[in-house]
């Protein structure tokens, strides 16, 4: 079988989860099989390095502007695909929702397949937004041949948003490196601010709204009053990052609640904490707790979608909570007042995350990418 040539589509390389896992997949893809390019529509972002030297790599816009998505709603999905992608693909993959979807459902080319991918749950507005109307964005998905989604949770919300064919839909996981992810764990870590023998606890994220980091500030601000000693240490960077830090200066908390910005290696940091902590409003299927899973450190998690796919019903390889300030105070007591749970779950989160092997999540989409080229080729 001759090579597939395949064009992925994405925002940028940005540091976010999405923009990491494409990297992974494609980086480990057969590239016997496959001839890969990644196009992002701004070229900026940190991952963009990590790319093989074997994977193709271009851009529509060399920086972001303000409003991109409402600016490129102005022209069709049809005008957007024939302008920014000019080359003929076997395969064209939409990885981000939104205006990259928007583009890759504008083609009209019948023997090229077509395949988007979800990543989060969103609301009927969050749905829209990139799109002149919903029926716009019904339009665009029903003329896709496959959505991928990242965890049954995300599934269900796309089905439920959209009516799409749930027989054109396939839960595909997040590609991880975990080979990879174990080596850089074992690097040292040189902050002295890091240099702390009681109770590490840690988030990893884009310091935002929607990843509840604020809200993780009150409930340390709670336990530090109620007599409790341990360091929450945040990995990333954002514009609610100086908020934040007022607010933990105001309250004298800024040696135990620590800010250590944004690192390619963020696995070194994680796997020497004794707790992960995911305090999000809302996921698709965190990438950083499946990291944190990997490299064997406890994972207490809000309910968000995916999690339980992650750890189980019943809290069988880490601790999901109520979604909201209570919830997180709660889980972060238990943990506090009872130190044992932290090495059962430690056990737990390296037998979980066997289920997240790099091989797996690879061959998962390779199948499925093969599958989808071989029926388009009968069909023509």
């Amino acid at each position: 079988m001759k090579k597939i040539k395949i064009l992925f589509l994405i925002h940028n390389l940005k540091h976010g989860g999405a923009e990491k896992v494409l990297v992974n997949l494609v980086n480990n893809m057969d590239e016997n099989r496959f001839d890969i390019t990644v196009m992002t529509i701004f070229d900026v972002g940190v991952n963009k390095q990590f790319l093989n030297k074997n994977i193709g790599y271009k851009s529509i816009f060399s920086r972001e502007f303000r409003a991109s998505s409402q600016i490129l709603k102005l022209f069709s999905p049809q005008r957007l695909y024939k302008k920014y992608i000019k080359e003929d693909y076997d395969v064209i993959v939409a990885y981000l929702e939104g205006t990259c979807t928007r583009i890759i459902g504008g083609c009209d080319k019948s023997g090229t397949v077509k395949i988007g991918w979800r990543h989060i749950a969103e609301t009927n507005n969050e749905f829209i937004y990139t799109y002149r109307s919903k029926k716009e964005a019904l339009e665009i998905y029903n003329n896709l041949d496959f959505v991928a989604c990242v965890s049954e949770d995300v599934k269900k919300n796309f089905i439920e948003l959209s009516g799409f064919d749930v027989n054109k839909t396939q839960v595909l996981y997040n590609t991880n490196e975990t080979d990879k992810i174990k080596e850089l764990a074992e690097v040292k870590v040189e902050k002295e601010e890091f240099n702390y023998d009681g109770i590490k606890i840690i988030g990893v994220a884009k310091i935002r709204a929607r990843k509840g980091f604020f809200r993780l500030a009150r409930v340390h601000k709670k336990l530090i009053s109620e007599g409790y000693r341990y360091k929450i240490y945040l990995l990333g960077e954002g514009e609610e990052k100086k908020e934040i830090e007022d607010y933990l200066r105001a309250n004298n908390l800024s040696d135990s609640f620590i800010f250590l910005g944004y690192d390619t290696n963020p696995y070194k940091y994680v796997s020497k904490c004794d707790l992960f902590v995911c305090s999000s409003f809302e996921e698709g299927f965190s990438t950083a707790a499946t990291e944190a899973l990997i490299v064997g450190t406890p994972v207490l998690t809000t309910l968000c979608a995916g999690m339980k796919e992650m750890l189980g019903e019943n809290d069988e390889y880490g601790v999901i909570v109520e979604n909201s300030e209570e919830g997180i105070y709660l889980g972060l007591k238990k943990f506090l007042d009872n130190t044992e749970l932290l090495s059962h779950y430690k056990q737990q989160s390296l037998i979980r995350s066997e289920m997240f092997s790099c091989d797996k999540t690879v061959k998962a989409v390779e199948d499925k990418i093969i599958e989808l080229y071989k029926k388009k080729q009968v069909g023509r």
